[in-house]
């Protein structure tokens, strides 16, 4: 169910955005099986990290919500009308900032820029379950094997 777009018009101003996403439309979060924040962003929010987290945290326990984040690492710094953000980053501190903020909200974190995917929480998962796959095909074929060298 999608019922919100926030956007933060010229800041990172997250705890903003959140309040208000969580207060308009998950009042009732008792009345819903499952429900996901999905956060598109570009840089390091305007608040210190441990802020959110603890939000987050909060707003989270004891429901299905969890808060998605998507970061794109582009090569600007300065947004396309010259905003320089309140509060500075470089991309891998801003993506270590949210994989710690989307631990908190039991959700998952997805990384890419320009170059391709940098990291996802998706594709890897899905890489350690080929892991697995893989690791079980040969020792079901190891197991064949000695089974026909008995016989």
């Amino acid at each position: 169910r999608w019922v919100l777009s926030l956007q933060c018009k010229g800041s990172r101003n997250l705890m903003s955005a959140l309040r208000r996403a969580v207060e308009i439309d998950f009042k009732d979060k008792d009345k819903h099986k499952s429900q996901g924040l999905y956060l598109l962003t570009t840089g390091i929010p305007d608040q210190e990290t441990h802020t959110i987290s603890a939000y987050v945290a909060e707003v989270c326990r004891g429901c299905d919500l969890q808060l998605h984040v998507c970061l794109f690492s582009g090569m600007e710094e300065i947004d396309s009308n010259g905003i320089v953000p309140a509060r500075y980053a470089n991309p891998t501190e801003t993506a270590v900032a949210f994989k710690e903020i989307v631990q908190r909200a039991n959700g998952r974190f997805h990384w890419f820029g320009e170059a391709g995917i940098f990291e996802s929480d998706d594709i890897t998962i899905i890489v350690s379950e080929m892991e697995k796959a893989n690791k079980y095909s040969q020792k079901c074929a190891f197991l064949v094997e000695s089974l026909k060298q008995r016989s």
